[in-house]
């Protein structure tokens, strides 16, 4: 066993923050939180444990990225006038590179490495349509120790030689893939996602394959992309006229339902989000992609009103920062703009600090069907924590300092901070 002491961060049940000023974390031997709680509660059922003491310090669940593209570290802050032009002039070139086993491997290393310098100690990532991008960052994920979710992308149409699939290798290799990787791991933190890059680029063979194994292995994660550009919407409705809309296409191939994640879902309607629920899919939210793309904005608003799952996610490369704290400035930014139309009333949904840390740790969890498991420090979760230092800078130090109550110092560390705030990644294996 081991412990921490340092004011704790943590979530309770109904979603609420909980900060314990002077507070320990107790990890056992397997890597799990023992306990979590007030220090003076506790020290007496653990004095005979090792506590590392960290004054002025606040240990807080790692976060979880909800999408993310290991492949497009190198594209990051591209210029492109939208989403279709930065995948073509930008994206599948750079992919392309990744047939190459130790590109890959190099990629995914310097990508491990960078999400826990930001504090993300789960994420679920896209690889390539190349088999040696995905065998790549499961090892180095491996390697790491890190809770990694993945999957080979498909996509047999409308995208360029170099990154096309031939449609049944596709699916006999995404097979071989979820037998080799999906569950495995140190402590069984390697998951599988199937992955349709978005239905544009996928034949109804394909879709309808992938749809098969979704059946075959209900364990393991579903991933894409819906509803991120009007182009594209517009081109889904040439290419599937007969579905009702973009969301109810992967619906009518069996790829929408629990443990299925789709970024952005920007420009849904209220069948949209109420089909997203029944199937208990969720949304992974972008929003400095969305921003940087000029796609549009989610809206919280109407999500939380239809009990719609969602949490936070960079995006990375249409992201433009690993950071949560950059990403849960614009979810916020976005949140107050964002509007719910009911009949001629318009009611805004700011979305508060404590709110906006949730959806990048528990919530997100929640989504990916994790919940406790991961993005929490709840007796029971996987001891993957941070331990942030809320005067890591100058400005940050005088503004938490002056910090009167939670949401105070959460907001501060939200719009202040930066991977500098970061001072210490722990993994349950470290």
């Amino acid at each position: 066993m081991s412990a921490y002491r340092a004011s704790l961060l943590r979530f309770d049940a109904a979603g609420s923050a909980v900060l314990d000023t002077d507070g320990l974390l107790v990890v056992d031997a397997a890597g799990k939180v023992a306990a979590a709680g007030d220090f003076a509660q506790l020290k007496s059922q653990f004095v005979h444990v090792p506590t590392q003491h960290l004054p002025g310090r606040i240990i807080a669940p790692g976060f979880v990225d909800l999408h993310v593209h290991y492949p497009q570290i190198d594209v990051i802050g591209s210029p492109a006038d939208g989403l279709l032009p930065w995948l073509e002039n930008y994206t599948f070139p750079e992919e392309k590179r990744f047939v190459a086993q130790e590109y890959s491997a190099q990629t995914a290393t310097f990508f491990i490495a960078e999400l826990m310098r930001n504090g993300v100690t789960t994420a679920l990532t896209f690889a390539t349509s190349h088999v040696a991008s995905v065998n790549a960052m499961f090892k180095a994920a491996d390697v790491a120790g890190l809770r990694i979710i993945t999957g080979k992308c498909l996509q047999d149409r409308n995208c360029p030689d170099g990154v096309r699939d031939e449609t049944e290798q596709s699916l006999i290799d995404t097979e071989s893939l979820i037998q080799q990787w999906h569950g495995k791991g140190t402590r069984g933190q390697l998951g599988y996602a199937i992955t349709p890059r978005f239905a544009p680029t996928c034949s109804d063979a394909q879709m309808r394959g992938m749809g098969e194994l979704a059946a075959k292995y209900p364990d393991v994660w579903i991933q894409s992309h819906v509803s991120e550009n009007v182009d594209e919407i517009a081109w889904v409705k040439e290419l599937y006229p007969q579905d009702a809309s973009y969301l109810a296409v992967y619906d009518r191939f069996g790829l929408l339902r629990h443990k299925s994640i789709y970024a952005h879902s920007i420009h849904f309607d209220d069948a949209d989000r109420a089909l997203m629920k029944a199937r208990s899919a969720a949304a992974a939210v972008c929003p400095t992609s969305n921003l940087f793309l000029g796609s549009g904005n989610f809206d919280f608003a109407d999500a939380a009103n239809q009990n719609m799952l969602h949490g936070l996610a960079s995006d990375v490369g249409g992201g433009t920062s690993f950071s949560p704290f950059k990403n849960m400035l614009a979810a916020y930014y976005v949140s107050r703009s964002s509007s719910r139309t009911s009949g001629l009333a318009k009611q805004a949904m700011t979305l508060s600090p404590e709110q906006l840390w949730w959806l990048h740790s528990a919530g997100a969890a929640r989504a990916l069907g994790l919940e406790g498991v991961v993005g929490n420090l709840q007796i029971g979760c996987d001891a993957d924590f941070v331990i942030l230092n809320p005067q890591a800078t100058p400005l940050l130090a005088r503004r938490t300092g002056r910090a009167e109550n939670l949401a105070e110092l959460l907001f501060a560390l939200i719009v202040l901070g930066d991977d500098r705030v970061i001072e210490q990644t722990h993994l349950a294996t470290s």
